[in-house]
């Protein structure tokens, strides 16, 4: 973990939970990395914080892994969609089964006192299935969606992140954003007095 405190939300994690998720492992200046999915309780405050667990699920290493698994074939495609190459088959497929694992019908139930209502049962052992597919099914959203052409990779060495650009932004964070001036103000001057 680094003593810098984590970034703010990327522009566009709001909008969309797969940004948020890929960007949950953060590459930092000086070779520091934080991610907040390094272990089970960290994953499991992650994903109650975002709706997608309660909070005593409980998740253990396993869980995690898968979580971290996805994160990455999701990255996998990020990276394949903004560089115009074609994705690696293993992300699809991983992507596709993560959709598939939890049912996307609400189901009619019965309460004694309020009467019919329709909603899609949530078993705690499926808790990490539907948070894999809410997920998986966010990211195919963006990837599919109106937003697609938006999404960039922070251009901020050595920044990992993703955001949705707005105009000519094209950091995640104004930290990024100064970093990036600053190395070019100072490529330029390094520049002037090598000449």
């Amino acid at each position: 973990m680094s003593a810098e405190p984590v970034l703010p939300p990327a522009p566009g994690a709001g909008d969309y939970l797969a940004i948020d998720f890929v960007n949950s492992a953060i590459a930092l200046p000086g070779g520091q990395f934080v991610d907040l999915l390094g272990t089970p309780e960290a994953t499991n405050r992650w994903l109650t914080e975002r709706g997608l667990a309660p909070a005593d699920a409980g998740v253990q290493e396993m869980c995690a892994t898968q979580l971290r698994s996805l994160r990455e074939h999701l990255r996998a495609l990020f990276a394949a969609r903004v560089g115009g190459l074609p994705p690696h088959p293993a992300a699809l497929s991983a992507v596709n089964d993560a959709l598939t694992r939890a049912p996307a019908a609400a189901l009619l139930q019965w309460d004694e006192k309020s009467g019919p209502f329709r909603a899609i049962p949530c078993p705690t052992n499926e808790i990490l299935d539907r948070a894999l597919a809410t997920l998986a099914a966010n990211a195919a959203d963006l990837l599919t969606g109106p937003d697609a052409g938006r999404l960039t990779a922070c251009g901020s060495t050595p920044c990992n992140r993703y955001l949705l650009r707005h105009g000519r932004r094209h950091w995640c964070s104004t930290r990024c954003g100064d970093r990036a001036r600053a190395a070019r103000a100072y490529a330029r001057r390094s520049t002037t007095k090598a000449s």
